[in-house]
């Protein structure tokens, strides 16, 4: 690897940026579009990623993913791009763009704002289905889809394989650390009903994970008319006339929305070296930590007779409706009220796991001030402690729910924090969680609870 440089960022004029990251590598930015106005800076800071193919990463400072934010700001993320396709479409707003600019400026504004949505929400029109894309915008789609009312459905994919259900479609993310991407939709007319497929991720580099899946769902149920929503949408030229070149094929339309668009040119080489993520566990640090079961409050799907642990019906992975999304709220209002009787801290981080991600956001933004939010990831990122770099710290451990995937948590400085909360989706045996307890006990956070949304039948009990 070569010598290390403090990042650095250049503004050339308002639509021509550069952004230094760590030794020769660079990527410069020129934007084209930015129907909203939005500074760069309250979007995203760069990182190096540990990839080939890509090596370079756009960490967002809104889908409360790599960098804590507080949670009604990550709803908004989702939100604002459900007001861009409203605006695109020349439709009235629940909301003026300034509150929602403020908000993302001024976040204890933000609660205001997204209850408003949720008050006065957006109407699709026609059948429309919204896909957020594994496993960065699960949580992403959710919340744009979340902002409208009517025949709106929504659905993630996962990296998940469920043995005992039919994916509807299948597709892969080239670039990514984990490729294949699934859909299991426990009723698939939801597919061949939609008029309109709106395809959620929170970046666009070439486009090719859109195309994919674009093509399966042609092939599949002969859709006709697509959107793709984006935080940010860095597609070359070339990139921009495949898509044409696919409508023209297919006999079909895409339409691409994003809050930023514009084109990158990346210099230097990728950093290969894993080095870096062996975290220091310190060995006289100390955490209470305990488990707490919500799984009374939330609905679970019929699993298969060896499946020990079921899975939450509306977090989106087997398809959620408009209707059901009345449903959703209440379950969360119940888990956030029994959590909140748990809650002794000040400052309170809550990580989410995974594509585990819209359900402990939404519990998150009603536990009170506060409250961080974040969430755990596949993607692994070099840290680097300077200001304008996005990761200063990394702790790495084998998922909790698959040991053979390993998953990281960023930016926890030790004893920022005197409380945190840990969402995970199903219960698991107590061996699963040895490498994770180890990473949490390291971070200096006096009281950490464990929750579970749904609990195993039998098995092995989780002991703390």
């Amino acid at each position: 690897m070569k010598t290390k440089t403090s990042p650095a960022y250049s503004q050339k004029n308002e639509n021509q940026q550069s952004y230094n990251i760590i030794g020769d590598l660079e990527v410069s930015i020129a934007v084209t579009g930015n129907p909203f106005d939005l500074p760069l800076e309250q979007l995203f800071q760069m990182a190096a990623r540990i990839n080939k193919k890509r090596s370079f990463l756009f960490v967002s400072k809104v889908l409360g993913k790599h960098i804590p934010v507080q949670p009604h700001v990550s709803l908004l993320a989702g939100a604002s791009l459900g007001l861009l396709y409203q605006h695109d479409r020349g439709r009235p707003l629940p909301v003026q763009l300034e509150q929602l600019l403020h908000a993302f400026e001024a976040p204890e504004t933000a609660a205001e704002v997204f209850a408003a949505l949720k008050r006065d929400k957006m109407a699709v029109g026609e059948r429309t289905l919204f896909i957020g894309f594994a496993e960065t915008a699960t949580a992403l789609g959710h919340s744009m889809f979340d902002v409208f009312e009517g025949e709106a459905a929504f659905l993630h994919t996962t990296r998940e394989s469920i043995a005992y259900m039919t994916s509807c479609i299948d597709f892969e993310e080239e670039h990514s650390h984990a490729t294949a991407h699934r859909c299991y939709a426990t009723d698939p007319s939801i597919f061949r009903e939609a008029e309109t497929i709106i395809l959620v991720d929170d970046e666009m580099t070439t486009g090719k994970t859109a195309l994919n899946i674009i093509h399966d769902l042609h092939s599949k149920y002969g859709k006709k008319n697509y959107v793709v929503a984006s935080l940010l949408d860095w597609r070359s030229k070339a990139d921009i006339q495949r898509f044409g070149e696919v409508e023209q094929e297919l006999g079909i339309l895409i339409k691409c929305l994003s809050l930023v668009a514009g084109e990158i040119t990346v210099h230097g080489a990728p950093i290969e070296s894993t080095d870096y993520l062996e975290q220091k566990i310190i060995e006289d640090a100390e955490a209470y930590i305990d488990f707490l079961y919500v799984n009374s409050s939330f609905s679970s799907v019929a699993s298969a007779p060896n499946e020990e642990t079921p899975y939450l019906r509306n977090t989106g992975r087997f398809g959620i409706t408009a209707e059901e999304s009345g449903l959703l709220d209440r379950e969360v209002a119940q888990a956030a009220a029994y959590l909140a009787g748990h809650r002794l801290g000040e400052r309170v981080l809550c990580m989410g796991t995974g594509e585990f991600m819209y359900i402990p956001m939404r519990v998150a933004a009603e536990l009170g001030t506060n409250i961080w939010y974040q969430s755990s990831t596949r993607s692994p990122i070099h840290p680097y402690p300077e200001p304008q770099y996005a990761v200063h710290s990394a702790y790495r451990f084998a998922s909790p729910e698959q040991a053979d995937v390993t998953n990281y948590m960023y930016n926890i400085p030790r004893g920022l924090y005197d409380e945190m909360f840990v969402f995970i989706e199903r219960e698991v045996p107590a061996q699963q969680l040895v490498e994770l307890k180890e990473v949490l006990t390291s971070l200096a956070i006096p009281r950490i609870h464990i929750v579970y949304f749904s609990k195993r039948e039998e098995g092995e009990a989780v002991e703390a």
